[in-house]
C-alpha cells in the first residue's frame, strides 16, 4: 500500500486543515521493493523508465517492419508521462483530469487505428491497446505500490516483443488436449463456487476444501505434462521421464517397462526414465505439502530431498544415443486436466480420508501405519495430502506414515517394473530394493 504524508496547518480561524498529499513513501514489510522510500521523485523515474521499455520495443518493431506505429521510443514515455501529471492533478483536487487524460489516450490511439485501417489491411489493435496501458501505467507510479506499474510494464513489453513466440506455441497446441483443459477449468469455475464449503459427517469432509486439492494436484500434474509434450522427442526417454514424473511417476514407471520390453535396446534407457521419474514424487510431494501443509515442511523437506538424491545417483551412468523420433516413445501419460482422472483422484482423497479414520479407530496408530503400506499400490498422492490436510496433524506419526507410504510405493514400482521388462529384473531389482531399503532409517526416526 501506498502511504500518504500531509502537512498540516491552521488557518485563520485556529481550524486545522490539511492539504493535499505531497510526500509518498511505501509501506514496508509486504513486498521487496518496499525496502525503497518511493518518493515523487522516484515515482517519476519509474513512470519515464516503463514507458521508455515499451516504447523502445515498439520503436524496434517499426524500424524492422516498417509499419506505420502510434509512437515509438518518444511517444510512450510521453503518454506514461502524460499518465503520471493526470493523476498528480487528480491529488491536487483536479478530480476530472485523470478520466479526462484517459479518454484523450483512447481518442488519440482510436485516430490512429482509423489512419492504420485506411493505410494497410492490418487490423490489429495491440499498438493502441499498449499505449493505454501505458498511459495507465504511468498514473499507477505515483497511486499504486511500486510493484503494480513494474509488473504491468514488464508483462506487456515481454507480450509485445514474444509476438512470433507466442504464435508458434499456440500453433503447436494439441486442441483436444486444450479443450480437456479448458473444460476442466470451466467445470471447476462453477462447482467450486457451488461447493459448500464446510465439514460434515465425523469424518470432516469438506467438499470445497477436496475440490481445491485436486485442482492444485491437476494443476502441478499440468505442468508436467505439457513439458513431457512438448520436450520428449528432444531430451530423449530417460529425461521424459523426469519431467513425466511431475505427472505421476507410478504410469511413468509401468510405460517405461512396456517400453523396455517391447525395445529390449532400449530396457536401460527406460529404467534411468522410470528412476528418475520416482526421484521426481519426492520433490512434487514436498511443493504440494507445502502448499496445504507448511507446518510439515520442517520436519521433512531435508528427509524427501536426500530421497530424491538417491534415486539420482541410482541413474548414474550414460544413457544410450537416441533419435528425436525414438525419444517421444510413448508414455502414454494422461491429461490431469481431465475431468475422468480429477474426479478419481477427489474419490480416492475422500476414501483414504474416510479409511484412515477407521483404521486408526480400529487398530490404533498401527491401523494407520498399515493402511499407508497398502497406499502405495498406486500413486500415494490421494493418501499422502488426505493425512496432512488438518491444520495440527500428529507431527510424528504423520510423517512416519507418510515416509512408509513412499516405501511401500517405491517397492511396488520396482515390482512393476520388474514384472513388466524381465530381461531388467535384476537391475531394477537392486536398484528399488536398496531405494526402499533407504526409507528405514527416515521412518524410524523421532
Amino acid at each position: 500500500m501506498v502511504s500518504l504524508c500531509y502537512h498540516e496547518s491552521r488557518d485563520d480561524g485556529g481550524r486545522e486543515n490539511k492539504q493535499r498529499p505531497i510526500v509518498w513513501a511505501a509501506e514496508t514489510g509486504r513486498h521487496a521493493v518496499n525496502i525503497i522510500q518511493w518518493s515523487v521523485e522516484l515515482r517519476f523515474a519509474v513512470a519515464l523508465a516503463l514507458g521508455f521499455l515499451v516504447g523502445l520495443q515498439r520503436e524496434s518493431l517499426r524500424f524492422e517492419q516498417r509499419h506505420l506505429l502510434l509512437g515509438g521510443v518518444r511517444t510512450y514515455p510521453l503518454i506514461s508521462l502524460f499518465g503520471f501529471g493526470c493523476a498528480w492533478l487528480d491529488h491536487a483536487g483536479v478530480g476530472f483530469m485523470l478520466p479526462l487524460g484517459l479518454l484523450a489516450v483512447i481518442v488519440l490511439a482510436g485516430m490512429s487505428y482509423f489512419a492504420k485501417m485506411q493505410q494497410s489491411e492490418r487490423f490489429g489493435i495491440t499498438t493502441e491497446t499498449a499505449a493505454l496501458l501505458t498511459f495507465i501505467i504511468g498514473a499507477l507510479a505515483l497511486l499504486a505500490d511500486v510493484w503494480v506499474p513494474m509488473a504491468l510494464g514488464v508483462v506487456t513489453t515481454f507480450l509485445l516483443s514474444e509476438k512470433a513466440q507466442l504464435e508458434n506455441a499456440v500453433k503447436k497446441l494439441n486442441q483436444v488436449e486444450f479443450l480437456a483443459a479448458v473444460k476442466f477449468l470451466l467445470v471447476t469455475l462453477i462447482i467450486l463456487p457451488a461447493l459448500p464449503n464446510r465439514e460434515y459427517t465425523r469424518f470432516e469432509l469438506n467438499p470445497a476444501e477436496i475440490w481445491k486439492i485436486v485442482v492444485l494436484v491437476a494443476s502441478v500434474g499440468f505442468l508436467g505434462y505439457l513439458l513431457s509434450r512438448r520436450l520428449g522427442g528432444k531430451i530423449g526417454l530417460w529425461l521424459s521421464g523426469l519431467v513425466g514424473g511431475i505427472v505421476s511417476s507410478t504410469a511413468v514407471t509401468i510405460a517405461s517397462g512396456r517400453i523396455a520390453r517391447r525395445n529390449p535396446e532400449r530396457g536401460r534407457s527406460a529404467l534411468q526414465a522410470a528412476t528418475l521419474a520416482c526421484s521426481v514424487m519426492y520433490i512434487r510431494l514436498l511443493v504440494l505439502l507445502a502448499i496445504i501443509s507448511p507446518a510439515l515442511v520442517p520436519a521433512i523437506w531435508w528427509r524427501l530431498a536426500a530421497l530424491s538424491g538417491a534415486g539420482l545417483l541410482l541413474t548414474l551412468g550414460k544413457p544410450r544415443a537416441e533419435t528425436g523420433e525414438a525419444a517421444a516413445d510413448d508414455l502414454h501419460l494422461q491429461n490431469p486436466f481431465e475431468l475422468k482422472p480429477a474426479l478419481i483422484f477427489a474419490a480416492l482423497f475422500t476414501l483414504l480420508s474416510v479409511a484412515s479414520v477407521l483404521f486408526r479407530e480400529a487398530m490404533g496408530n498401527a491401523g494407520l501405519l498399515s493402511l499407508s503400506a497398502l497406499s502405495g499400490l498406486t500413486d500415494i498422492d490421494p493418501f499422502v495430502l488426505s493425512l496432512v490436510r488438518k491444520a495440527a496433524p500428529i507431527l510424528n506419526l504423520t510423517v512416519k506414515a507418510m515416509f512408509l507410504a513412499m516405501m511401500s510405493n517405491t517397492l511396488v514400482k520396482g515390482v512393476y517394473f520388474g514384472v513388466l521388462a524381465p530381461g531388467l529384473r535384476k537391475q531394477a531389482a537392486w536398484r528399488f530394493g536398496l531405494w526402499t531399503i533407504l526409507h528405514v532409517p527416515f521412518i524410524l526416526l523421532p
